[in-house]
């Protein structure tokens, strides 16, 4: 193992992080992406530092396939850009860039400073960017060139030990973003490590900070959950802990209330879990059916409904209503949601034809003046 060093103000060298080689880590070459070798080489070669970062570098270390390979680097976003003609900068609060190979993406963002906090936008080194990371897991540096990780806060030791710790202050980290509490207990889950008895604590007496974030951000963690394939264990995670009153409170407070429904709840994430492995293209109007049918089932006696000749179109007009006010504060995109009610009515032998838009048609005719 080697060591990077630094000096104190004294001039006193001070170990600052520990750097894995291949043959600790034991990180197969095989296993990266190239084209995001190339996006770390292609910057190395511009004059500027470059590694792979956060979850990549955690599912390689344990064996898995990385989802995404995100990367960090010292170049500015605008100089990114101007590297690579196959991208984009995004973003409004902290401008990250975005380069197309087909249909991957990576996503390259600029060291981060501690200047304003742990939620700042001002750029930095990498020295402060370590201490803007959430969790010590996500907090690692893979140096592909060198096969190399970089390691300040003992991630490697805490993923070896199935920890989930905090890099940031605990009575910190909950308080500057509150959706990092999610992403413990969403680590937690898809991981296998676990939370310590003070992180599983402070996330329960904190979870009201979820509260005044907006449904936007919230909705955009719940379909993480939903499409992740670990829907189960991250929502059973989410329960055990009272975030998940703030995530989908009505579904919550029908849980809490009754047994049966809570159990059918879970068995319905099960199945959610395996048409997602099954089906990673399925739509998301597939995946909801999942979370509203069980609702959608106890709404009324629907062979009653169909006795007693009530239109389809009223069945789908209040069930539609229903189901929305259901899910909030997630606010999926109105043709997922309608895919999703159309398709459980349809399994209570309700069919609930579509309006036909009327479409204009716009002729435009180009002439040419003759000579």
């Amino acid at each position: 193992m080697l060591i990077r060093y630094s000096t104190d103000s004294s001039g006193k060298p001070i170990e600052k992080a520990f750097i894995y080689t291949k043959k600790e880590h034991n990180i197969s070459p095989s296993a990266l992406d190239p084209d995001a070798i190339f996006v770390v080489t292609r910057l190395r070669d511009s004059g500027f530092a470059a590694y792979i970062v956060g979850g990549a570098v955690r599912d390689l270390l344990v064996g898995r396939k990385p989802k995404d390979f995100d990367i960090v680097t010292d170049a500015t976003p605008s100089r990114i850009k101007k590297i690579f003609r196959n991208s984009r900068i995004i973003g409004k609060r902290f401008r990250l860039v975005h380069i197309f190979f087909g249909e991957k993406i990576f996503e390259v963002s600029t060291f981060r400073s501690i200047e304003e906090g742990s939620v700042g936008n001002v750029f930095g080194t990498m020295d402060e960017d370590v201490q803007r990371r959430d969790f010590t897991l996500n907090a690692l540096y893979y140096d592909p060139i060198k096969e190399q990780i970089i390691d300040y806060v003992g991630g490697v030791k805490d993923i070896k030990k199935g920890l989930i710790r905090p890099v940031i202050p605990i009575d910190r980290i909950f308080i500057e973003d509150p959706v990092r509490m999610l992403r413990a207990v969403k680590y937690g889950a898809t991981t296998g490590c676990k939370l310590p008895f003070l992180l599983r604590r402070k996330i329960r007496k904190s979870a009201q900070l979820l509260s005044p974030i907006s449904p936007s951000r919230l909705t955009e963690e719940i379909l993480k959950i939903i499409n992740s394939g670990h829907a189960y264990d991250i929502i059973s995670k989410a329960v055990d802990t009272d975030l998940y009153a703030y995530l989908q409170p009505s579904a919550m407070n029908m849980m809490l209330d009754d047994k049966k429904y809570s159990k059918a709840y879970f068995a319905s994430l099960k199945e959610l879990d395996k048409l997602v492995q099954k089906d990673p293209s399925s739509r998301l109007g597939e995946r909801l059916c999942f979370i509203l049918r069980d609702f959608v089932s106890g709404l009324t006696e629907w062979n009653k409904e169909k006795e007693n000749g009530t239109s389809a179109a009223e069945l789908y007009k209040t069930t539609w209503a229903r189901c929305r006010n259901f899910i909030l504060p997630m606010n999926p995109q109105r043709t997922e949601l309608d895919f999703a009610v159309r398709k459980i009515l349809s399994s209570y032998g309700i069919s609930v034809k579509k309006k036909e838009r009327s479409r204009r048609r716009t002729k435009t005719a180009q002439q040419s003046p003759t000579e």
